[in-house]
């Protein structure tokens, strides 16, 4: 059996990625300006994505890092808890898992074998279900509480790449590999779609986020699936783009990455990138 595959169309090749080349654009500028300090001296961002400063001067902070330091017992520093607001209030404003699709650099990881699994044609495997992640949280969250470290930061592919890059403690990487084999052989978007506790976080902060992507024209779909087959929360589409229960065109699943690419894809032109009070249909 083949591979789903995306059709080929008149559009430019440019007007088909461009979303997907402003993500990677986001991704590797945010990677870089971490790598710029320790590699070169240049240190406009220091620490990692979990706790930094931006030119020494304003911080920045994962609300879900914070929370498992008060889970553990430990009050977090002051400097820690405004970085964290500021996080919290830019993710309510565009979306949690904005992190995932425009940030997080493993998503580059797991992109990359969604390609070469659609490419190859790779139909085996079963992913869990998806309110695995959620559990997976849960049990981060309780086992901090109960043992009073940060469980997590242990085993976080996102720290653990970041760390092998800056140190060269490569070892860490097989981490990232196995997600990478996982995703490609054993489970389609295994890892973020159903894994992630990370992204089962900032999912729930996505929930009521302004930024929103909408089958805006809805009526011109013809039912080709391509934006099916690039979404990485598939499921996110249908009550939008079919009216499937509801009756306006926004999707507002906090799963949903505002990724952009099922605009990408779309010959009808079908999706835009709006706010969640434009409920219009073309």
């Amino acid at each position: 059996m083949s591979a789903p595959s995306i059709r080929s169309s008149g559009r430019s090749w440019f007007a088909r990625q461009r979303w997907l080349l402003l993500r990677r654009i986001s991704q590797l500028a945010i990677l870089a300006l971490f790598l710029a300090g320790p590699w070169f001296g240049v240190w406009v961002l220091k620490g990692n994505l979990s706790a930094s400063l931006i030119l020494d001067t304003i911080p920045l902070a994962d609300p879900l890092l914070v929370l498992q330091t008060m889970l553990a017992g430990h009050w977090p520093y002051s400097t820690a808890l405004t970085g964290a607001a500021i996080m919290l209030a830019f993710y309510l404003l565009v979306g949690g898992r904005v992190f995932c699709s425009w940030v997080c650099p493993v998503n580059m990881v797991t992109d990359a074998a969604a390609w070469l699994r659609r490419r190859l044609g790779i139909k085996t495997g079963r992913a869990p279900d998806s309110h695995t992640r959620f559990w997976l949280l849960g049990g981060v969250l309780l086992a901090t509480a109960v043992f009073g470290v940060l469980v997590w930061e242990w085993v976080n592919p996102v720290s653990l790449l970041q760390r092998s890059l800056i140190f060269g403690l490569w070892g860490a990487t097989s981490l990232i590999a196995g997600i990478f084999f996982y995703d490609l052989l054993i489970a389609s978007r295994g890892w973020c779609g159903h894994l992630c506790p990370v992204g089962a976080f900032y999912g729930l902060l996505g929930r009521t986020a302004l930024v929103r992507v909408s089958a805006a024209k809805r009526s011109a779909c013809d039912d080709c699936m391509d934006c099916f087959v690039v979404c990485p929360e598939p499921q996110v589409i249908r009550p939008a783009l079919k009216q499937a229960g509801q009756t306006h065109p926004l999707i507002l699943f906090g799963d949903c990455t505002n990724c952009g690419r099922c605009i990408d894809v779309c010959d009808r032109q079908v999706f835009k990138m709006t706010h969640r009070f434009d409920q219009r249909s073309a």
